[in-house]
């Protein structure tokens, strides 16, 4: 976006809408120069419900991180989610043009688009090809294979797809807020940018953002993404769990969860009473923490249970030597990781964004991994050091004429 190599990404999550704007540092890290900060209206389980109320939540978010940054952000990368989302693994095979000159950086282009000629319906539009491992002529797990010699180029590459009208609603709301969509990035990926280490992506390892509305996987092997999913639970319905049993407002349960709440009711002092808000008369109600955290014991490991039958079901459950890392904002909760371990048997940590400098307070919590991750995809890809496939002409068009629109508006002010 802005001059002098300053990036934007925006986080458009179910609950609240984050605007990260920064730039690179020499040492390979980066500087964050601002943030905004905003809830989240018209949007329910990372899609777009309201479009108007979900265009004016992310204007107020990038109103703020400009006035935090004194940037003006015209352009940024966007994170996308939701149940829509699907993804698989699939080849692309391609003639080396000469036995006299090495593979060249166009060979390796002609592969991953052959990769992506892949049967989907006509309302599914292909969002990423991500390049996991190449063959040339059948010398498998070759990293990088532009300067080697060979005739044929294999290539093994994840793809995720959504709907396209998930994606043009998603699109129509980032625009109309006056911002250009460098690219859409699937969420999950991002957040696995800025939590995991090498080695747990060499060991095998899923990545669980456990956002308000949706539960975003992204499972890692051999150091390459595997596996990407999004299932439709999140930090919503464990309030709403309190909702129900505590017979609270959906405002004084969020406000319990945050403050009283524990997945490990045997963490809990079975004597300890808190007052929250309620139903009734009296309006006050003194219950017991333990029962808060019974409640939402019960929901956190059924969100587990699902995170571990899609890896299961996608065929890596076998290969997960590092275990789980959780994100997203109900990775606070007090004892999520300790409760983990034991439903799933496996190593679990909680991911916190690292690696960053500038405005990092606010940032610095598992709940802003996605936001964090997607400015580090923005400045990895300008920077040249990601492969991936840009959108279809039916996407990238829209991007196209909001930035004539843009364009426009600046040269022809009102």
């Amino acid at each position: 976006m802005g001059r002098g190599g300053t990036f934007a990404a925006i986080d458009v999550g179910s609950t609240k809408i984050c605007t990260v704007v920064g730039d690179a540092t020499p040492d390979g890290e980066f500087r964050v120069l601002g943030v905004g900060i905003s809830p989240a209206f018209g949007l329910g389980k990372g899609v777009v419900e309201n479009v108007q109320e979900a265009t004016e939540s992310i204007r107020s978010s990038v109103d703020k991180a400009e006035r935090s940054s004194g940037t003006h952000i015209s352009s940024a990368y966007v994170g996308i989610s939701g149940s829509h989302i699907s993804s698989l693994n699939n080849r692309g095979i391609v003639a080396v043009a000469s036995r006299q000159h090495p593979i060249s950086d166009d060979d390796v282009a002609r592969a991953v688009d052959a990769a992506r000629t892949v049967s989907i319906p006509t309302n599914r539009e292909v969002l990423h090809v991500i390049p996991r491992f190449y063959v040339v002529d059948g010398q498998e797990v070759v990293r990088d294979p532009t300067g080697m010699y060979g005739q044929r180029l294999d290539v093994e590459a994840h793809i995720i797809t959504g709907t396209v009208t998930a994606m043009q609603n998603l699109m129509q709301c980032v625009e109309g807020a006056g911002v250009v969509i460098d690219a859409l990035v699937l969420e999950p990926l991002a957040a696995a940018d800025a939590v995991l280490e090498h080695e747990e992506r060499m060991q095998g390892v899923i990545l669980a953002d456990i956002g308000g509305g949706t539960t975003d996987l992204a499972v890692y092997v051999d150091g390459t993404i595997y596996h990407t999913a999004v299932l439709p639970v999140g930090g919503y319905h464990l309030t709403h769990d309190l909702v129900v049993g505590l017979r609270a407002p959906f405002k004084a349960a969020e406000e319990a969860k945050h403050r009283h709440g524990h997945a490990l009711p045997s963490a809990v002092d079975p004597q300890e009473t808190v007052e929250i808000d309620a139903f009734g008369s009296d309006r006050r109600r003194e219950v017991p923490r333990r029962r808060i955290a019974e409640i939402l014991q019960a929901r956190v490991e059924e969100i587990l249970e699902m995170i571990y039958m899609e890896v299961k079901r996608a065929g890596y459950d076998e290969m997960i030597s590092a275990g789980l890392v959780l994100a997203g904002g109900t990775a606070n909760l007090r004892g999520i990781d300790k409760l983990a371990e034991e439903v799933l048997q496996m190593p679990v940590r909680v991911g916190t964004p690292r690696h960053m400098h500038g405005l990092v307070e606010t940032i610095s919590n598992p709940a802003y991994a996605t936001s964090v991750g997607l400015l580090r995809w923005a400045i990895r890809e300008q920077q040249g050091s990601v492969r991936t496939l840009r959108p279809r002409p039916s996407l990238a068009l829209a991007g196209w004429l909001a930035r004539f629109r843009n364009l426009a508006r600046i040269l022809l002010p009102e």
